[in-house]
C-alpha cells in the first residue's frame, strides 16, 4: 500500500474528526491552564497559601486517576461518541461551579471533588481512540492536531481567565468560562466528532464491521513497555505541569507585571502546537521512542534559562517557547506509542493506565511547585528537579526499543510499522 495514498485517503475522509476532536481535549485542561491567573485573586481575597490553592488540582487529578480505567473500558465498549459529549456538558459546568467558593478549605476541596467527576469524560483517552480507529498512515500527525487541543488551552485560558478577572472578577470570571466553552465547543462535536466505534446506520449498512486488534489487557499489563510509558508520562507531567500551572507566579514573581506574564506564558501554548504538529510528522517518519526521547529532554534548557537568567524578559519568552514545544509532544508520544505496542483493541483501557500516571503527576506537581516556593519563597528547586526527572523520562522512552509486531496490529489486522 502507497503510505502518501493511504494518508491522503484518511484525510478526505475524515480530516475534520482530529479538529473537533482537539476542542473536545481542549476541555480537559479548563482548569489545569487556568489557574494560574486565578492564584493571585485568591491569595488576596482568601489569605491563602499557592500550596493551598494547588491542592485542588491535586484532589481534581487523583480523583480523576480512579476512573481512567473504567472510562477507557466505558469507551472500547461504547464508543467516545457519547462519552464525549456528555464531558463537556458534565465539565464545564463544573468549572462554572468553582465561582461559588466560600473560603473554606472543605468547600475549596468539595468544589474540586466536582471538577474532578466532570474530567471523567474528556480525558485523553475519549479524543485519541475516536482518532485511532479512523487513522493508521497518518496516525501520528492526526494525534498531534487532536491533542494541539491543550496548546489552543495553553494559548488561550491564561489570557481569557486574566482579562475576565480584571474586568468582571474571579468568581464571574470561573462561570464565564464554563458557559462559554460548552456553546462554543458542543455543536461541533455533536456534528463531527465520530469515531469507527459510533458508526451510524448509513456508515454500517455501507462497511462491514469493523474490528480493532491488538493485545489482551491482561498481557498489555504483564508487558515492560507499559511501566516504561508509566514512568515516562508520570515524571513529565509531574515536572513540566507544576512549572506550566505556575508559569505565571514564577514570572511574576521576577518582576512581570500580571498581564505581561500571562502574554508570555501564552507562548507555551502556541509553541506547543508547533511541537505537537513537529512531533506527529516526525513520529509518522522515524521510531516513535527516539523522537519522544529527544523531545522530552529540551525542558531542561528551558529550566537553566529561568535559573540563570530569569528575570530577563527575552529569556522567560525563550523558556515558555522551549517548554511549549515539549508540552505539545508529552501525551501525543505517550498516545501514539501505546498504540504502536498494545494496538487498538483494548486501547481505551490501557491507555486509560496510562492516564493515570498522567494523572498522578498532574495532581502532585503544582502542588509540589507551591510547596516549594512557599517553603524557600523560590521556584528555583523544582525547576533544579524538572531538570533531572525529565532526564530520567527520556531514558525510559529511549529503552523502549522496536514495537512488537504481534502486539502492534492495526484496525485492519496487518502488522503496524515498527
Amino acid at each position: 500500500m502507497d503510505t502518501h495514498k493511504s494518508a491522503a485517503a484518511e484525510w478526505r475522509r475524515f480530516g475534520f474528526l482530529p479538529l473537533a476532536a482537539a476542542l473536545g481535549y481542549a476541555t480537559s485542561v479548563l482548569h489545569v491552564y487556568s489557574l494560574g491567573a486565578f492564584i493571585g485573586p485568591l491569595q488576596h481575597e482568601f489569605g491563602w497559601s499557592r500550596a493551598q490553592i494547588s491542592v485542588g488540582l491535586t484532589v481534581a487529578a487523583l480523583i480523576s486517576a480512579i476512573g481512567c480505567i473504567p472510562v477507557g473500558m466505558l469507551v472500547d465498549r461504547i464508543g467516545p461518541r457519547r462519552v464525549g459529549l456528555i464531558g463537556v456538558v458534565a465539565m464545564s459546568a463544573a468549572l462554572a461551579c468553582a465561582s461559588t467558593a466560600t473560603g473554606t478549605p472543605a468547600n475549596w476541596l468539595a468544589l474540586w471533588g466536582v471538577i474532578a467527576i466532570g474530567t471523567f469524560f474528556v480525558q485523553a483517552t475519549v479524543w485519541t481512540s475516536a482518532v485511532a480507529s479512523r487513522f493508521e498512515a497518518s496516525r501520528g500527525l492526526a494525534f498531534a492536531i487532536t491533542l494541539s487541543g491543550a496548546s489552543l488551552a495553553a494559548t488561550l485560558y491564561p489570557i481569557l481567565a486574566t482579562w475576565l478577572i480584571g474586568n468582571y472578577g474571579w468568581r464571574t470570571a470561573y462561570a464565564a468560562m464554563g458557559g462559554i466553552w460548552v456553546v462554543l465547543v458542543f455543536p461541533i462535536l455533536f456534528f463531527l466528532f465520530r469515531g469507527a466505534h459510533d458508526q451510524g446506520r448509513k456508515e454500517q449498512a455501507a462497511a462491514a464491521p469493523v474490528v480493532l486488534t491488538g493485545v489482551s489487557f491482561a498481557e498489555g499489563l504483564r508487558s515492560a513497555a507499559l511501566y516504561k510509558l508509566l514512568m515516562a508520562a508520570g515524571l513529565f507531567s509531574f515536572t513540566v505541569i507544576g512549572v506550566a500551572v505556575h508559569f505565571v507566579p514564577i514570572l511574576t514573581d521576577s518582576g512581570a507585571t500580571p498581564l505581561s506574564a500571562a502574554g508570555i506564558a501564552s507562548l507555551v501554548g502556541i509553541f506547543s502546537i508547533v511541537g505537537r504538529l513537529g512531533t506527529g510528522f516526525l513520529l509518522d517518519r522515524y521510531p516513535g521512542h527516539i523522537v519522544g526521547a529527544m523531545a522530552f529532554l529540551i525542558p531542561i534548557v528551558a529550566c537553566v534559562l529561568l535559573l540563570t537568567d530569569g528575570a530577563n524578559p527575552v529569556s522567560q519568552a525563550v523558556a515558555a517557547a522551549i517548554f511549549g514545544l515539549t508540552l505539545g509532544s508529552e501525551v501525543d508520544v505517550i498516545a501514539y506509542l501505546a498504540a504502536k505496542h498494545f494496538g487498538l483493541k483494548n486501547f481505551g483501557a490501557l491507555y486509560g493506565v496510562l492516564q493515570m500516571a498522567l494523572a498522578g503527576g498532574t495532581a502532585f506537581g503544582p502542588l509540589a511547585a507551591g510547596a516549594v516556593f512557599d517553603r524557600y519563597h523560590s521556584y528555583s528547586l523544582f525547576l533544579v528537579l524538572t531538570a533531572a526527572l525529565m532526564a530520567a523520562s527520556a531514558i525510559a522512552l529511549f529503552t523502549l526499543g522496536p514495537v512488537r509486531q504481534a502486539a502492534a496490529l492495526d484496525s485492519s489486522g496487518a502488522a503496524a510499522d515498527a
